[in-house]
């Protein structure tokens, strides 16, 4: 078998503007990609909010170069070289932080006055060697403290915000991050984030994505080994309504020996013209001998006209691996879970309330932030009544 090399490059001149044709588009709907296939000036930004505890940082600072990060397809490649600016997390080398890392990101203009439109966005998060933290990064909405003015305007600018942003994640030998994105925009934004990670040495990451807000949200996670003994774990969950695509591609790399990969994502839909995707990929390499590696996708179709695209990849170059393999599954409600809840007096629509906060709880309750699986687990029910 001939293993195709990952085409990457810094130079969006190097990706052909996509039709939709092409393998890494071909779910996307383009037409509302469109604005962020060509190089323009940003005319809308993210505001930043940040409270870091002790033992970590962050700041916001000139555009840097990117590091851990190799654009893998156009908009990601112009996001990089367009972005005004870099915003820096930091964990100190052996910190062990108690509280999490909180960022609050909220579309709104770049200039007063201006109309919505393109926001290039860069932020980086490094862990510094044996270090042991959480960061949650929540995007849409208002932000926390906000005046109801500031609020309402924040809202209405990314109702129709488009945001492209690269986030580089880079965790030190034998440290251990957990990593939480939650993508909650509202109704009209489009939000594509090309999501780089490196787990050093015998290190661990787990990065959580939750997406529930935007019309157009696509998330690329991908993740690389910088030594042996390291463990990644990819957890996904995303409910998609009337309309939304919501998209994740996944892209696994292993190329260092005795290195773990897990990856979990559950998908819910419910409403006309709801679309889901999610493309998982895991390469082992000659060198990547030991390696113990599995992903599964779920998807629950709540509504007819809903719409799951599931794709699983493998591609192995050693046969000295501890484990690989991959599971997929689409389907609708378990009527014997229905039935079994009705039969001991619970009402059918609180039946299945029940079974979809089951779904998601699987992933969310393991975040680690009480706070925020409350309010996640709200959103959801919310929906669910709608």
């Amino acid at each position: 078998m001939t293993i195709v090399e990952r085409f990457t490059s810094v130079d969006a001149d190097d990706f052909p503007a996509p039709t939709g044709r092409e393998e890494e588009w071909r779910f996307t709907p383009m037409a509302r990609v469109a604005p962020l296939l060509a190089a323009l000036t940003p005319s809308a930004r993210l505001r930043v909010d940040a409270t870091a505890p002790d033992g970590s940082s962050w700041g916001v600072g000139p555009r840097a170069p990117a590091g851990a990060l190799r654009p893998a397809d156009r908009v990601s490649a112009l996001a990089l070289a367009g972005a005004p600016r870099t915003l820096a997390v930091r964990i100190a080398p052996g910190a062990r932080l108690t509280e999490p890392v909180m960022v609050r990101a909220t579309a709104e203009s770049a200039a007063r006055d201006a109309e919505p439109g393109i926001a290039y966005e860069h932020l980086v998060v490094t862990v510094g060697a044996g270090a042991r933290a959480t960061v949650v990064v929540e995007y849409g909405g208002a932000t926390a403290g906000a005046e109801a003015a500031a609020e309402a305007d924040a809202a209405a600018v990314a109702d129709a915000a488009a945001v492209a942003e690269n986030v580089e994640i880079v965790v030190g030998d034998g440290a251990q991050l957990d990593y939480v994105s939650v993508q909650d925009w509202a109704p009209g934004a489009v939000h594509l984030a090309a999501h780089a990670i490196v787990v050093g040495r015998d290190a661990t990451v787990t990065h959580t994505a939750v997406t529930l807000g935007g019309a157009l949200v696509r998330l690329a996670p991908t993740v690389s080994f910088a030594g042996p003994g390291g463990t990644a774990q990819l957890r996904g969950v995303s409910f998609a309504g009337a309309s939304q695509h919501l998209e994740a591609r996944l892209y696994v790399d292993h190329a260092a020996p005795d290195c773990t990969s897990a990856v979990r994502y559950k998908n819910a839909l419910a409403g006309a013209d709801a679309r889901t995707v999610w493309v998982g990929d895991v390469r082992i390499r000659p060198a990547a001998t030991g390696t113990d590696t599995f992903e599964v996708n779920r998807n629950l179709v709540l509504t007819e006209g809903a719409r799951a695209d599931s794709v699983p990849n493998l591609e192995i170059e050693t046969g000295e691996i501890a484990h690989a393999g991959h599971a997929s599954a689409t389907g609708r409600f378990d009527d014997i879970e229905l039935f079994y809840l009705r039969s001991r007096g619970i009402p059918e629509a609180a039946a299945r309330r029940l079974v979809v906060r089951g779904f998601f709880a699987e992933v969310i309750d393991r975040i680690g932030v009480p706070e925020l699986q409350t309010r996640l687990m709200a959103a959801i029910e919310n929906r669910l009544e709608r």
